[in-house]
């Protein structure tokens, strides 16, 4: 009961400064929003309102930026800008935490200067008592409460605003629903151990990769050690030759396409800040929080998804998006849904492999996803989104790259392993399964 009267006093304080943000926000951009235009001021305001607003409405607003397939272009532009750099934690609250995560005395040198800082926590440089390096990854104390009140706060709106006309449509407390998941889960750093393990083990063999591998002993749900990186820089080619930005490009796709159409386990937040050089130009990969683990049916229409539309198979990847939906509208023109998308990868099909671009196809899919009020499943759009993000950063090591055709070998293989698990299965040979037939 304690904690049923805390966490009501926490979400009644939380409405009435959400409340007092949103009002002041709007009356002071009142006069522009009539002499500018209101659609065009509110997106352009949106950063300054949610940075107000609190960190789960930053990392849901980062997240939604890149949903393309729900909200129109400028919006998402404007909420891409949203950034999630915070003031540092007090040494005092970064103690606590330790303290009581067990490990106010695991380390043998602290550095309580962060290296990174974000909203919901810190990375702290470390030295264990044998002289090994470690990075400390220490969650911002009370932040749980927090960000499950602005969730609630953030759900109640969505069904209030079901009196806008506008908002009607829009399947607002399904993708408020998804992206708080998505948040609330970046808290379980027990979860971001376990899915670096996996990350590590998935991809080593197959790329260059370099991934910090966590410390046994030293991981609780709030504490998250791992090996430190020295040298760490961002995701540019200076100085690099051709043929190693080429090498750097193919070993990123051959690791994205094997989450996506492999293993099932995508890393979904590979933007600048996760995505690096180490000092001898590895590739690193950072901050396993947002990683999604695909149900085996979505992982296998997203493959599918990828090889028909290199082949131009249009009315096959229609039917993908629509079978893997999460909702449909009850009055769905399907076949006007199948039309356009077959004109839509027909035209894709027939430009060369290496000219094709996933930025300038994705979003002209979303588009008529919205038109036609398919919501696409959180585990099919935030890979595809994630693509997004990577192809730009992608090109600039070399634009020439040939997305549809380095992705073939692994789709191949990715077939390949599922036909022999369907054999398994048949045969009653994957361990817990009957045999099928």
């Amino acid at each position: 009961m304690p904690e049923q009267r805390t966490s009501r006093w926490l979400l009644a304080g939380r409405a009435c400064a959400t409340a007092s943000i949103v009002t002041g926000h709007l009356v002071a951009a009142l006069p522009q929003l009539v002499t500018r235009g209101r659609r065009a001021r509110l997106a352009d305001r949106a950063p300054r309102l949610l940075t107000a607003l609190g960190p789960f409405f930053v990392k849901a607003g980062q997240l939604v930026s890149t949903r393309r397939d729900l909200l129109p272009e400028r919006w998402c532009d404007a909420l891409a800008e949203l950034s999630d750099e915070v003031r540092p934690p007090r040494r005092a609250a970064v103690v606590r935490t330790l303290a009581e995560s067990g490990f106010a005395d695991a380390f043998a040198e602290f550095e309580w200067e962060p290296v990174a800082c974000g909203s919901i926590a810190s990375v702290h440089r470390a030295r264990l008592a044998d002289g090994t390096e470690v990075a400390v990854k220490v969650q911002r104390h009370g932040i749980r409460p927090v960000l499950e009140a602005d969730l609630r706060l953030a759900l109640l709106g969505a069904r209030a605003g079901r009196v806008v006309p506008r908002m009607r449509d829009l399947p607002a407390e399904e993708m408020i629903g998804q992206l708080g998941g998505a948040v609330l889960h970046q808290l379980d750093f027990t979860a971001e151990r376990d899915s670096l393990s996996l990350l590590r083990a998935n991809l080593a063999g197959h790329t260059d990769l370099r991934i910090p591998a966590p410390v046994d002993g030293l991981c609780g749900p709030r504490v998250l050690t791992m090996e430190f990186i020295p040298g760490i820089g961002r995701f540019r080619p200076l100085g690099m030759t051709v043929e190693r930005r080429r090498e750097v490009v193919r070993d990123v796709l051959r690791a994205v396409y094997r989450m996506l159409f492999v293993d099932g386990l995508v890393h979904c937040d590979l933007h600048p800040g996760n995505l690096c050089l180490d000092g001898e130009g590895r590739v690193v990969v950072l901050d396993a929080g947002f990683v999604v683990r695909l149900p085996d049916p979505v992982r296998r229409s997203f493959a599918g998804f990828f090889l028909n539309m290199a082949q131009g198979n249009g009315p096959k990847c229609a039917d993908i998006v629509l079978d893997s939906a999460a909702r449909l509208p009850g009055d769905l023109d399907r076949e006007g849904f199948r039309t356009a998308v077959t004109a839509l990868v027909d035209e894709a099909a027939g430009a060369l492999s290496a000219d094709f671009e996933l930025g300038a196809f994705a979003p002209r899919l979303f588009k008529l996803q919205r038109d036609f009020g398919v919501f696409a499943a959180a585990e099919f759009a935030f890979p595809l989104l994630s693509l997004l993000v990577l192809e730009g950063m992608i090109k600039e090591f070399d634009s020439e790259v040939d997305f549809q055709a380095e992705a073939v070998p692994v789709l191949m293989a990715s077939f390949a392993k599922d036909v022999q698990v369907d054999a398994a299965r048949r045969t009653g040979a994957v361990p817990g399964e009957p045999p099928v037939g």
